[in-house]
């Protein structure tokens, strides 16, 4: 009697190839160069913002990314193939235009199908996966109109399923917004969130909204003059800034100077202690106006940070108002955001004496102000 003998494979060891990886990627207009040896890597199901200033190279990298220009130096990788000088058909990538980019000649079925047609895919499951797309984006019944016939909010709801439709590795968003009211804008949002949870895609968003940013994405980019200064969760990215430029640009922020303590400790004005410290002497730290309360002067001392000042500006904003007080001792104004339903804190008035405060672990240290 002959055994046989059963061997067990062992499993795969093998990691998956990261849904974009660029390494090195460089642009340069003529001398100007716009996109410096950016490095940047995207797991498959990431929703990844790229943010920052006009003119910072966000954009021509996302078009790099979709083969619409052409690097200088680097590589791109999609799932581990190589695609730095693919065409943009040999990508797996689509693109959602800021202006939206249908066909007005077309319904909103024949511009949804449209790839897929291009692409040689058969009548009846061209009809399967547009009726899918357009339940996806919720507008089912919306297939014989023409994009005149939409709203603007309708209309980019379009050119969402259109791109979507052809279940693109990474779907790339041209500032696809902004071109919204604001409570469209909102509702969106909300969509882009939705859809991203109930498909899984890798998505890519472009946009100068840092609101929309931190709201919309699981992981943010923020680009300043050709590289990534900051690449992070947007809870991280808003409360441990990496640099006085990220903390300015994602939200507001008082940058305030400090100096060494004599027992190697941080310290503001006046002797104040900061009981945050990063792993070298910081220039500044970052405090956001949330953070700051506004007390009457000469208020009992809290056991934080106090310093007395002058209310220079309110500004209402509805739910909060955002006040400048002017800090003789720190040299300089602190922008305050101050709630409007609370009925313990003084009524503020341009030239009102205050006192402003705050927790000594609040201010997060910042090593370098230079951008």
């Amino acid at each position: 009697m002959s055994i046989q003998a059963t061997v067990a494979r062992p499993e795969s060891t093998r990691t998956p190839s990261p849904a974009l990886e660029l390494s090195g990627i460089t642009k340069r207009y003529r001398q100007t160069v716009v996109v410096d040896s950016l490095d940047l890597t995207l797991d498959d199901g990431d929703f990844l913002a790229l943010v920052g200033p006009s003119g910072c190279g966000k954009t021509t990298t996302l078009r790099m990314i979709a083969g619409l220009a052409l690097p200088d130096a680097g590589t791109l990788r999609i799932h581990g193939n190589e695609r730095t000088y693919a065409p943009p058909h040999k990508r797996d990538t689509t693109l959602v235009f800021q202006s939206y980019a249908l066909f007005p000649h077309r319904t909103v079925a024949q511009n949804v199908e449209y790839g897929l047609r291009r692409r040689g895919v058969s009548r009846a499951e061209r009809t399967a996966r547009v009726a899918e797309a357009l339940e996806l984006v919720n507008l089912p019944d919306t297939g014989d109109r023409f994009p005149r016939q939409l709203s603007g909010g309708q209309q980019q709801r379009v050119a969402l399923a259109r791109a979507l439709v052809v279940k693109p590795t990474l779907l790339l968003l041209d500032e696809p917004l902004s071109n919204l009211d604001a409570s469209l804008r909102d509702q969106m949002r909300s969509e882009l969130r939705r859809i991203h949870r109930d498909t899984g895609t890798t998505m890519l968003l472009v946009t100068h909204d840092q609101d929309e940013a931190l709201s919309v994405a699981n992981k943010v980019a923020v680009m300043n003059r050709g590289r990534i200064e900051q690449f992070s969760s947007p809870r991280d990215l808003y409360t441990t800034p990496d640099s006085a430029f990220v903390a300015s640009f994602v939200g507001k922020t008082n940058l305030i100077p400090v100096e060494a303590g004599a027992n190697g400790g941080v310290l503001l004005a006046q002797g104040q202690p900061v009981s945050r410290a990063g792993a070298r002497m910081p220039e500044a730290v970052s405090i956001r106006p949330e953070l700051i309360s506004i007390v009457s002067a000469g208020s009992p001392a809290a056991g934080g940070a106090e310093f007395d000042g002058t209310v220079s500006e309110v500004l209402y904003t509805g739910p909060h108002s955002l006040v400048t007080v002017e800090v003789p001792a720190l040299g300089r104004t602190l922008m305050v955001s101050y709630p409007e339903n609370r009925a313990s804190i003084p009524e503020l008035a341009v030239g009102a004496s205050v006192r402003v405060t705050w927790a000594l672990d609040d201010p997060f240290p910042i090593e370098s102000v230079q951008s």
